[in-house]
């Protein structure tokens, strides 16, 4: 019923407007502000006649509010709606706007209604903010358990039990550590180990993996920060690792990866047990022990200006050598058996791998170490149902290394030591020879034990001449 036909209605549409709870805005195809109701001046603060009259891009500029729905309305000819920050005190706008067609189709009127959502939103930020705190007890506390599960490594080579022992009269004391050796090799592991075996085993250990934290993020990870440091901070302020882990121990793998100019900072935690927090000039003292891991030669850093040699003097008061797999023959087939163990547990599965399988894992080079003998392994079992898995089984890169693929025939030459290009010892071309001959045996026979008895060598004979380098023959 056109609105005409009853002139006291127009007269009164402002009234009716002012009954309405929601703030409303009316502005024409045009863009200029034609009414806002009462509901909206309360809401907004701002008085209608400061409005009224007034293209919506002109109070966009003004920075009376940060974005409008006039222009897109106009454009689309449907209704939108928008979150909208209004005024100095930024207050949160939820605005719903709807466009008026004319007799012709045409946008002539844009009716936007307003509701104040300032309360939900500083609501919403605090419950964000509340599970950022539960999620980091969480991680504290996932840390804490963790650090008090029994960790034993999987050794057997002659190697590694020499390492031990080593390490275990360092563990009890609170000298700050450092783990060389590749990468893959197990150092996350022995860290773990040192700090079981230490007079902390009941307190927390924290792993902080180095090359993983970005750099703008790795101070206030590390020393924490305060109340409003910078934008977006917990506004409760937060703890870094080192204070969390106050009375424990902070595992630093992938230390050459520390950018340079935190490694002052982390000097002052080695040197005066105390940290400050990001936006804090208060320095507060903690009771940690550091252990650190690299894959890199921090002398070669330090050679190329990229790691301090004052901290790498600190970090080096126990430095511990992990060596590479391929030097740890002996490991090889427990590291096997106790991963096919775990992998078949978590998968239901109950693969094996034959003898001559296993000798081909003893035969590999490993390059990725035990983390890639592991992965491979988790491979294995994914990929094939329960059952002994043969040599045929198994990956092309392991037959390239096999005995069989590379076993001469009687006949053939091959099986002469090559003669060298300068003039060398006979011991010592021997003893290269002796060692290639033991490797493909333990491939051919599938173990160490076997090998030996088909050599008519004792295992302890077998293992000597597999490390021994050719001066020592």
């Amino acid at each position: 019923m056109p609105l005409t036909r009853f002139p006291e209605l127009g007269e009164k549409l402002n009234a009716i407007l002012d009954l309405m709870e929601d703030g409303i805005f009316l502005s024409n195809r045009q863009g200029v502000t034609l009414h806002v109701n009462k509901a909206y001046e309360a809401i907004s603060g701002v008085e209608r006649e400061h409005l009224e009259g007034v293209h919506v891009l002109e109070l966009q500029k003004r920075g009376i509010f940060n974005k409008v729905l006039n222009p897109i309305i106009v454009r689309t000819g449907k209704p939108s709606s928008i979150v909208q920050e209004f005024g100095k005190d930024r207050r949160t706008f939820h605005l719903r706007g709807f466009p008026v067609f004319d007799d012709d189709g045409q946008v002539m009127l844009v009716v936007t209604f307003a509701r104040d959502i300032t309360s939900i939103t500083q609501l919403q930020q605090q419950i964000n903010e509340q599970s950022q705190l539960i999620a980091q007890y969480q991680d504290r506390m996932a840390a804490m358990l963790s650090s008090h599960e029994y960790v034993e490594g999987v050794f057997a080579s002659s190697a590694m039990k020499s390492l031990l022992a080593r390490m275990g009269r360092i563990a009890v004391t609170d000298a700050t550590m450092l783990l060389l050796g590749e990468t893959g090799t197990g150092k996350e592991v022995l860290a773990r180990m040192i700090h079981a075996a230490s007079p902390r085993k009941n307190e927390v250990f924290i792993k902080v993996d180095c090359s993983s934290i970005s750099e703008h993020l790795i101070e206030s990870e590390l020393f924490g920060y305060v109340k409003g440091a910078f934008t977006g901070a917990n506004s409760q302020g937060k703890a870094g690792y080192f204070e969390s882990a106050d009375g424990g121990t902070v595992f630093l793998d992938e230390i050459g990866e520390l950018p340079f100019s935190m490694q002052s900072r982390l000097l002052r935690v080695l040197q005066d047990q105390e940290v400050v927090r990001v936006g804090s000039s208060k320095a507060r003292k903690i009771d940690v022990r550091i252990i650190a891991a690299t894959n890199r030669d921090l002398s070669a850093e330090i050679g190329a200006g990229k790691f301090r040699q004052d901290l790498y003097f600190r970090l080096n008061v126990a430095e511990i050598l992990v060596p590479p797999l391929r030097n740890r023959l002996e490991d090889i087939p427990l590291l096997t058996r106790h991963f096919l163990e775990q992998y078949n547990a978590k998968y239901k599965k109950n693969i094996r791998l034959s003898p001559k399988s296993l000798g081909l894992f003893a035969n590999y080079a490993w390059p990725g170490n035990v983390r890639e003998l592991q992965n491979t392994v988790q491979q294995i079992v994914i990929t094939h149902d329960s059952r002994v898995l043969e040599p045929h089984d198994l990956s092309a890169r392991f037959h390239g290394e096999s005995a069989e693929s590379a076993a001469p025939s009687p006949s053939s030459s091959s099986h002469v030591p090559t003669l060298p290009d300068t003039p060398t010892p006979l011991k010592d071309v021997m003893a290269v020879f002796e060692r290639d001959l033991i490797l493909k045996a333990v491939a051919h026979y599938g173990s160490y034990s076997k090998a030996a008895e088909m050599l008519q060598i004792n295992r302890s004979t077998l293992f000597r001449k597999l490390h021994r380098k050719p001066e020592e023959s």
